[in-house]
Parts: C-alpha cells; sequence; structure tokens
C-alpha cells in the first residue's frame, strides 16, 4: 500500500502567511502540518509516499528531502494548475500504479490515527473507504449517506443533508478510482471534485465502505483554525506543562502551559500562555501577556504593555510599544514592523 499527500493548494485563506510559504509548511506546535500528515502514514505501515506540490513550492523538497528522517521513500509529482483533488490524484498514477493507496490533504491536521480506515479495507471485498465524522453544520461539508452499512451517497454541501456524517479528508482508494477520474467534467468552480469521483465508483457498482472518527480534526485553512489546531495539539502533547529549546535563556517570567518554546530563544520579563507556540530565535522583552497565539522564526516583540491575544506573528515580524488598551490582536506578515509609541498625557 502507498501513501499520496496533496500540497499544491494555493492557500489564499491563509495569505498573508502563505504568501512567503505553502500552508501545508506552516507551524502547528511547531511542526509543519506536512510533518504529521507523514507520519501518519508510517503508523499504518505506509513506506512509500508521494507528495503532490505545485513548481512553485520549492520549500517543501528540502524540508522534507527522501524522507529517510521519517523512515519512508518520498516521491514528488507536480500538478502545475489547481484542478482540485481528482485531477492531483490522476497525475499520481504513474507513481500509484495498481496498488490501494491512502490519500490525505496536506493541510488536514487529525488526531486519531489512520488504524480505523485501514481496518474498514478489504482486498477481497473493498474498492475504497472513506474516513467520517459527525458534524453540527452537514451542509458546509461533503456529506455522506449510509444505508444498512454501505456508503450509497456523497454530495458536497447539499442544501438538505441526508446525514451529518461529513468527509474530513481521508480516504483509501484502490485501481477503479482512476477509471472514475476519467469520466468526471469539471464542477462549478473549475476542478474535478473527490466527491464525484466516490459517487461514480458507487454508481458503477463498486464497493466502497467508511470508517467513522470520534477524534478532532481540522483542515488548517484559515487563521482561526490554525490558531484552534494549535491549541489541541500542544493541549496533547504538553497538557498543562511548558517546554523550553536547547540554548534557549528565560529570565523573570511567569508561563501557564501550555506553551512550546523553540531554539535559540531570549525571553525576559514576560507572562506567556496558555497555548502559545514560539518557533526558533525568537525574542521577548517586556511583555505583559501573550495567550492563544503562534509566533514565527525570528520575531521580536517588545515593550508591548497589553493583552496579545489570538495573534500570528511572521517570520522576523517586529512589534513594540506600549498602549491603553486592554487587549490586542495581531496579525503580522513576515518582515512587517509596527511601533505603537506611549501616549503621552497633556497637562491640566
Amino acid at each position: 500500500m502507498k501513501g499520496l499527500i496533496l500540497c499544491a493548494g494555493r492557500g489564499t485563506r491563509l495569505h498573508p502567511f502563505s504568501y512567503s510559504q505553502p500552508k501545508t509548511l506552516l507551524p502547528v506546535a511547531n511542526h509543519p502540518v506536512l510533518h504529521y500528515c507523514i507520519r501518519k502514514l508510517r503508523e499504518v505501515g505506509v513506506h512509500d509516499i508521494g507528495i503532490v506540490i505545485h513548481p512553485s513550492q520549492v520549500q517543501i523538497p528540502p524540508l522534507v528531502g527522501d524522507g529517510s528522517q521519517f523512515g519512508a521513500a518520498i516521491t514528488f509529482i507536480e500538478q502545475e494548475e489547481p484542478l482540485g483533488i481528482a485531477h492531483a490524484v490522476q497525475l499520481a498514477q504513474p507513481f500509484l500504479q495498481d496498488e490501494p493507496f491512502i490519500l490525505l490533504l496536506g493541510d488536514n491536521l487529525l488526531m486519531d490515527s489512520l488504524h480505523g480506515l485501514k481496518r474498514a479495507f478489504s482486498e477481497e471485498n473493498s474498492d475504497g473507504v472513506v474516513m467520517l465524522s459527525e458534524v453540527e453544520r452537514p451542509q458546509d461539508y461533503g456529506i455522506a449517506e449510509v444505508q444498512e452499512g454501505r456508503l450509497v451517497s456523497v454530495e458536497e454541501k447539499p442544501r438538505q443533508p441526508k446525514s451529518n456524517l461529513a468527509v474530513i479528508g481521508a480516504y483509501l482508494f484502490t485501481k477503479p478510482i482512476f477509471e472514475s477520474i476519467a469520466t468526471l467534467q469539471p464542477s462549478s468552480r473549475g476542478e474535478y471534485e473527490i466527491t464525484d469521483a466516490i459517487q461514480s465508483l458507487i454508481n458503477r457498482g463498486f464497493h466502497v465502505d467508511y470508517a467513522v472518527t470520534s477524534g478532532k480534526y481540522s483542515d488548517v485553512g484559515t487563521i482561526d483554525r490554525w490558531l484552534e489546531a494549535n491549541r489541541w495539539m500542544l493541549t496533547r502533547d504538553l497538557g498543562v506543562t511548558h517546554q523550553v529549546g536547547d540554548e534557549t535563556s528565560v529570565v523573570n517570567c511567569d508561563i501557564v502551559g501550555p506553551v512550546l518554546i523553540g531554539k535559540g530563544c531570549k525571553i525576559e520579563n514576560c507572562r506567556l500562555g496558555p497555548y502559545v507556540s514560539i518557533q526558533d530565535g525568537v525574542h521577548l522583552k517586556n511583555c505583559t501577556h501573550i495567550e492563544n497565539s503562534i509566533l514565527l522564526e525570528n520575531s521580536l516583540l517588545q515593550d508591548v504593555t497589553w493583552k496579545v491575544t489570538d495573534s500570528v506573528f511572521g517570520r522576523s515580524s517586529h512589534l513594540e510599544g506600549h498602549s491603553t488598551d486592554n487587549s490586542g490582536v495581531f496579525i503580522l506578515s513576515d518582515k512587517s514592523s509596527i511601533r505603537i509609541p506611549a501616549v503621552k498625557r497633556e497637562e491640566p
């Protein structure tokens, strides 16, 4: 069995951060989302992994390499035009050949393992497996209809959902999926939809199974979802504690976990947490309170005299200054800078 991870999306909802790096490389608890996907595949014994990228995503191959750091073999496949998930799968057919494969979306973060997906697959009886999860607003998702333990339909964002079981971006397919993709026409948004390919499989009489997960999951596709994913990954890995990287100096600080601090940081006179991820080389000095935030490499915050929350600071960004406000939210792109001067009170 092989693995396929799709990373060629543009990530427009994560601007400005996805201007400078692919969204699949944005860190959650200081690790790129893509790394989590690779590890999920390795947990279920998948060694041979294809990663679909856009030619402009030159940062991904050096970060992943040949896969040896994960105990895997990595093959990169280019998708020049963003024509949808099914199109990317079709491009990967020479790599996948006739083997069953697990398909993951590179910006999806799953708490549960893929063992349930793999267990639901039987080489004798299954032509595919789709991972599902119960959701509160099914009209916002691709929704599966299940009858007598069998998947009978999949519909993208239905007005009248037939269930609350959403397709969450983890699949297992066999060779017939390529024939189904070959019959597709672009959807109204100009893409070849994987939900249409799954429905084509069902219509053609192939047996598509399903696995239901109760674990948390998120597509890290917006700033809010990125921060949410960071919160639950920090909670999973650290609980209420904190972790400090090598060659990092922490002086006179109050830290409320979970807080993760990278290597080579300098932090002085600050209150941090909960739910803060700090990457390598970050400098913080005289910061009244930072919580529920992500600070990317080499960012600098100094003399920030109000509570910073729900914020993301890009690589080498800089925030300095005083404020009479109680709290503030900042979304600073790479190498951006904000300085807020102290407010001078007029003499009576």
